[in-house]
């Protein structure tokens, strides 16, 4: 896959990998709407249009990925990447204290900034929060380990510990979904059970996506 449709694609097919709004299905009246979900394991195989994975769960998964279907790595970043006027995806949860901490960080590359802005329930862990924001302005941006983000006119302050997962996307290939790596596959499964997605988001060089 090269570099221009590489951008296209991952612009396109991972809008809704991250804040929880994959595109809805254009499916007659009568058929119920196809309920979102969002699968997190490890490869077993990839036969043709077939992935086949082992989720966090422990279940064998089988998810059939759409024409055009788009793959994408997540690269290692950190804290200190993070930028005034970068728009970033944030998983988190809320604190004893008041706030949120957050459990995960992802740094979206600059073609997809504004996608899915807002904040939805997530459920990495029970009770957990996505929130896709643009940080702040200079002076109450990165401080002291907290970031502000501003979203819909609102704002959200959201701490961020040395030890939380910070991430970019980065370019991959299906050859890079092999038996045993860590994938994240936000799809959607129908009436009769099946699952179905257009994105696929694989861990790479050591690095697993945390969402």
């Amino acid at each position: 896959m090269n570099i221009a449709r590489y951008s296209k694609s991952l612009t396109v097919g991972l809008a809704g990998a991250l804040m929880a709004l994959s595109s809805l299905t254009s499916a007659v009246a009568a058929e119920p709407a196809a309920q979102k979900v969002r699968v997190r394991g490890t490869v077993i195989a990839l036969s043709g249009d077939q992935l086949q994975v082992k989720s966090r769960e422990g279940t064998p998964v089988t998810i059939t990925l759409k024409p055009g279907w788009a793959v994408a790595a997540v690269a290692k970043a950190s804290v200190n990447d993070i930028k005034p006027g970068d728009f970033v995806g944030i998983a988190s949860l809320p604190k004893s204290e008041g706030g949120d901490g957050a459990l995960e960080v992802l740094i979206f590359p600059p073609q997809m900034k504004g996608t899915g802005e807002g904040s939805y329930g997530w459920d990495l862990k029970p009770n957990s929060t996505m929130t896709n924001a643009t940080v702040a302005d200079a002076v109450k941006s990165v401080k002291g380990g907290v970031v502000t983000v501003s979203y819909h006119g609102q704002e959200k302050k959201i701490s961020i510990q040395d030890d939380t997962p910070v991430v970019t996307l980065a370019p991959a290939t299906p050859e890079d979904l092999k038996p045993g790596a860590v994938v994240f596959v936000p799809g959607e499964k129908s009436s009769s059970g099946g699952i179905t997605s257009g994105q696929v988001i694989v861990g790479k060089n050591g690095v697993v996506p945390p969402m």
